[in-house]
């Protein structure tokens, strides 16, 4: 039955009570347990009933703090809940359930829990096991900072416990549920063992709300292991599971999810319309200040100085110390440091170090398990990069890839890492073994998880902006403004290299061909399109693919063999290119026409290349290097 049917039908008080109980705290239906209580309170307040109204006031507000979140409806819930206790005896276990809410509710809008704690410890005094219960679970929603760690774990516990003495099966859930979250915000290792508990529970009886919370959890746990287009989809199975329990924070928590998703493939850019609207929306929490924070940092990365700037002092206004220690603080201040770092903003990355310091060994999670952005190390690395800090920067970006593996999220330790040899770079030089080797390491992982990592800031660009290459082995290390793609070499790499080496110069493209460089060279090649190094080089790669596709074979692994094949049809086609009648090699002498053409079809698949591993650097290389008869490189 419908609750507009019920209400037809006229359900008595005591039914509606009941049915209003059941989706709350057996179902975990949100939005159907306020419904039957706003019915519940209707018919409490015909027939006089000050125990039902009570009641009823009691149910509307939910299971979590801030249910409500438009001023309207908070505000008449709470003139509800006030009537209701001033109607009742003030000694009875429901009025003081009733302050509880109260307490809980204003507490959790001033960023504060000292009320909370001080009725939590007058409710264990009054032995009332359900009363206990209401006050654990409202006070952990309280503390959920990540000052208080400690707290939390020893509440929750509390209420698991709790839960056998009431025999509601919702305390159950709700404890194991605050106990995974709890883990998960301090980066326990035991957090998945928690988490399976609660699936075993969930399984047994269905919550809605607390099903959400673990579909979340899920999408963070697939954005940790750089699944990016299976965690999208999750969030939009999330979204509808949030829609479905009636829980407002079904389109922040998406938001949230999203923004994970896209920060690490480079897109953040994209969000700033989606956060522009999504930061006034009434359905956020009072003390959230992420989505802020997170828009000021899409309007940076998208190069809207004014906007990303103006959203940072409003987030300082007269301190940034101000900002309420919610759930969502350790994301808002990641994005202030990475704005404030594309910002340049010294004074700001300094105040967000300053008051990160205390939580370094703690991850930056988003509320109930939202959304992970890596160690809070990462940050306290960027902001003493942003303030010039290098020795600090350098020290912190190295514990943040050793935190980040520990925490299996690998995105953000490819991140730690791109950012480690920037600092590196900055401190001891672009030449450096050290950052070379990381910045090398984190294009490799960057490319095999479908990842854009981003310039350095605060760094000298090179003179006119120009690409470098460096050959290391069957790699070429093509860096431009700290970003390092890793490309596999061929022979327009080869030329790709010699034209990044003589910027602006015009170098004739059977020059290349040949393998000189000599800048605007009028002579006329009679070299080979491979040398004997590269043919001799070709040959063993064949003689090492076909055993290696042949073992492949014989393991029935046909989709590696496939790519393999490949490979090996492209190295043929190279070789029978390049020589001629008796494999010898095949000139180029007299034929500038076919040096453009061969010139040309080795670059345009060279920069496919690059672009597969690095959008932005084959995009710059695609505009700025010519070819032709004579072929350029012109750095902007």
């Amino acid at each position: 039955m419908s609750v507009a049917q019920g209400l037809d039908a006229g359900p008595d008080l005591e039914v509606t009570l009941l049915r209003g109980e059941r989706a709350l705290l057996e179902d975990g239906d949100l939005r159907r347990a306020r419904r039957w209580f706003d019915l519940a309170y209707q018919r409490a307040q015909e027939c006089g009933d000050p125990e039902g109204l009570a009641q009823a006031a009691l149910g509307l507000g939910g299971v979590w703090v801030r249910e409500h979140r438009t001023a309207v409806e908070s505000e008449k819930v709470r003139v509800r809940q006030r009537h209701a206790l001033s109607r009742i005896d003030p000694r009875s276990p429901l009025a003081q359930r009733l302050r509880l809410r109260l307490q809980g509710e204003e507490d959790y809008r001033r960023g504060a829990h000292d009320g909370i704690l001080r009725l939590l410890a007058l409710t264990r005094e009054s032995g009332d096991a359900t009363a206990l219960a209401d006050a654990l679970n409202l006070t952990h929603h309280c503390v959920l900072g990540p000052g208080h760690g400690a707290l939390r774990l020893e509440l929750a516990g509390e209420l698991i416990g709790q839960a056998a003495l009431t025999g509601r099966r919702s305390d159950l859930i709700m404890g194991l549920m605050w106990r995974t979250v709890d883990l998960y915000l301090t980066a326990d290792p035991h957090a998945e063992r928690c988490l399976e508990e609660l699936r075993t529970v969930l399984e047994e009886h269905r919550h809605l709300a607390v099903e959400f919370v673990v579909s979340a959890i899920e999408v963070m746990r697939t954005i940790r292991a750089g699944r990016f287009e299976e965690a999208e989809r999750l969030a939009g199975a999330c979204f509808e599971r949030g829609v479905a329990a009636g829980d407002l924070d079904a389109t922040g928590w998406y938001g949230g999810q999203l923004g994970a998703v896209r920060w690490y493939q480079g897109r953040a850019a994209e969000l700033l319309p989606f956060l522009a609207d999504l930061v006034n929306s009434p359905t956020l929490s009072p003390i959230d200040n992420s989505y802020v924070a997170a828009l000021a940092l899409a309007a940076a990365v998208s190069g809207n100085r004014r906007l990303a700037a103006g959203l940072l002092a409003r987030l300082r206004g007269r301190d940034l110390a101000e900002v309420p220690r919610s759930s969502s603080w350790l994301i808002a201040m990641y994005c202030v440091v990475e704005a404030a770092h594309l910002l340049q903003d010294a004074d700001t990355a300094a105040s967000a170090y300053a008051l990160l310091s205390p939580y370094a060994h703690l991850p930056v999670i988003a509320s109930l398990g939202v959304a992970c952005f890596g160690s809070v190390r990462h940050s306290l690395g960027m902001a003493a990069l942003t303030t010039g800090d290098l020795d600090r920067a350098v020290a912190h970006l190295r514990a943040a890839v050793r935190d980040n593996l520990a925490l299996g999220h690998w995105p953000a330790a490819t991140l730690a890492r791109c950012r480690l040899g920037q600092a590196l770079a900055l401190r001891d030089g672009p030449a450096d073994a050290s950052a070379r080797a990381e910045l090398a390491t984190a294009a490799a992982e960057a490319a095999e998880l479908g990842m854009a990592l981003p310039a350095v800031v605060g760094r000298p660009a090179p003179a006119n902006g120009a690409c470098h290459f460096r050959r290391d082995g069957r790699r070429w290390h093509v860096e431009l403004h700290g970003r390092v793609a890793l490309v596999e070499h061929s022979v327009g790499m080869a030329h790709l290299a010699t034209l990044a080496a003589n910027p602006g110069h015009e170098i004739p493209a059977a020059d290349l061909a040949a393998g000189t460089s000599r800048p605007d060279s009028p002579r006329e090649s009679v070299q080979p399109l491979l040398d004997d190094v590269a043919r001799d080089s070709y040959r063993r790669r064949l003689t090492e693919l076909q055993a290696e596709i042949d073992e492949h074979e014989s393991m029935h692994d046909l989709a590696r063999a496939a790519t393999l094949r490949m490979e090996r049809e492209w190295l043929i086609a190279e070789l029978t290119a390049a020589t001629g009648m008796g494999g010898r090699a095949r000139p180029f002498a007299g034929s500038d026409e076919r040096a453009r053409i061969a010139v040309g079809k080795a670059i345009r698949r060279a920069l496919a290349r690059i672009s597969a591993v690095d959008r932005v650097i084959g995009d710059e290389l695609r505009a700025t290097v010519q070819t032709g008869v004579r072929c350029s490189y012109r750095p902007r």
